[in-house]
């Protein structure tokens, strides 16, 4: 017995030691064996951290709005929406303007806890959506007065909701003759499928999209009753953005309240629309296909003629056919994951503004995430808020933000991965398909 535990001693022991030397001998995967793959935005840079993604902020775009006659004591108020017509026109959508003052000294705040202070090191310290209009969007049934959120000409101004940059940042155009239109404009959009090349602004609190020429000079039409809210052909209920089909058809997303999608064909009549409101909680989100909490978000298949729907507060994206057939979904993850809205580029990705985590996200058709960039904060090149996004054609890639309260514009930078970009969508030769 003695001999034979001697001998398995010794065989264990030259065991170990053999796998010892086997070990140190071979080298780790990446250490002395082929290179790891690498997702750097930009390959044969070295270092760095990819903050921006494939891009580099194009700083001082646009110029202050402080720079337009009259306007020296304001700045951007929330940013809405964003769309770059052309790389020389840009429009810049607003809830008005706040006052333009500096950061103030931080100071201590003992009497509401010990060792508080504000602002904090270099952190944002005002929250424009916050503290732009509008207030409540009814008092007692009628349009609320915006007095909850301070005096007019004081606390904030009401004026400049339009303005149109051109590509080294000028403001060249404002539409300060509509401002008294809008209570809580929410999306700006030129659809790339129409000929005429018509404006249209989506405002949630007025229950309503309004239609102006190419020139902002005439309002065209107007969809939905303002200030009437119902779930019905003739109204919407808080409505947040819109997404064409090469043939004209297009699709509002109907919205806060009403959860669902309405369809519109060319020539802007109604057609239909689908969605229940779901019984999603931020603890257990909804999971029925077709149900939505919060539709914030919209974005077609110009090939497939997919609709793709943001259900913000069920951190899923669903997939529909352009009649409403529920086709596929997937989660956009778990707090603090919160989608704002999403857009298909000129690769058929659908590209996502995450709030939550301040960055944007690519996904294939299917719900594979492929590739996430951004950073938080209010610097230039940082986010916080994205609620609007554009690409112009020459790949400029353009975002407005409600929390900083402002746009910004990126360009590509130079050798980077073309799949890390954002390309426009190209509109067809015909409208038809």
């Amino acid at each position: 017995m003695r001999t034979r535990a001697s001998l398995v001693a010794i065989v264990a022991t030259a065991l170990v030691a053999g796998i010892a030397i086997g070990y140190q001998a071979t080298p780790l995967q990446g250490q002395a064996g082929a290179p790891q793959a690498r997702f750097a935005a930009v390959p044969s840079e070295k270092g760095g951290q990819d903050p921006f993604g494939a891009y580099e902020i194009v700083k001082d775009w646009p110029k202050p709005i402080s720079s337009l006659p009259g306007l020296t004591k304001w700045t951007w108020g929330a940013g809405e929406g964003v769309f770059a017509e052309t790389p020389n026109r840009v429009f810049i959508l607003q809830r008005g303007l706040l006052p333009n003052i500096e950061r103030p000294k931080t100071i201590k705040l003992p009497q509401l806890g010990p060792n508080l202070e504000f602002p904090i090191g270099r952190l944002p310290w005002r929250d424009a959506t916050s503290t732009s209009p509008p207030g409540a969007m009814e008092v007692n049934g009628k349009p609320g007065d915006d007095s909850d959120v301070g005096v007019n000409g004081v606390d904030f101004n009401w004026s400049h909701i339009i303005v149109v940059a051109d590509a080294q940042g000028n403001l060249v155009e404002d539409w300060t003759q509509w401002d008294k239109m809008f209570r809580r404009p929410h999306a700006i959009y030129i659809s790339p499928y129409d000929p005429q090349k018509r404006v249209f602004i989506v405002d949630d609190y007025r229950q309503a999209v309004f239609i102006f020429s190419h020139d902002g000079k005439q309002l065209l039409k107007t969809l939905g009753e303002p200030n009437v809210h119902a779930a019905d052909a003739k109204h919407f209920y808080r409505p947040t953005y819109i997404a064409w089909d090469p043939d004209g058809t297009y699709f509002i997303a109907d919205g806060y309240a009403n959860t669902r999608v309405v369809k519109y064909d060319k020539n802007d009549n109604y057609v239909m629309a689908w969605g229940e409101k779901g019984e999603g909680t931020a603890q257990k989100p909804e999971t029925r296909p077709g149900y939505f909490n919060s539709v914030h978000g919209i974005a077609v298949d110009p090939v497939a003629h997919e609709v793709f729907v943001n259900d913000r507060n069920n951190r899923r994206i669903q997939v529909f056919d352009e009649n409403g057939k529920f086709l596929r979904m997937w989660s956009v993850g778990q707090p603090p994951s919160d989608v704002h809205l999403i857009i298909m580029d000129g690769s058929r990705n659908i590209w996502a503004a995450d709030r939550g985590t301040s960055k944007m996200v690519k996904y294939d058709r299917e719900g594979n995430l492929m590739y996430t960039w951004g950073t938080w904060g209010d610097f230039p090149g940082g986010m916080w808020g994205v609620h609007g996004l554009s690409i112009d054609s020459e790949g400029n890639f353009y975002t407005a933000e409600v929390d900083s309260g402002r746009a910004q514009k990126y360009k590509p930078r130079a050798g980077a991965n073309p799949a890390f970009l954002l390309t426009k969508l190209s509109a067809p030769a015909t409208g038809t398909r």
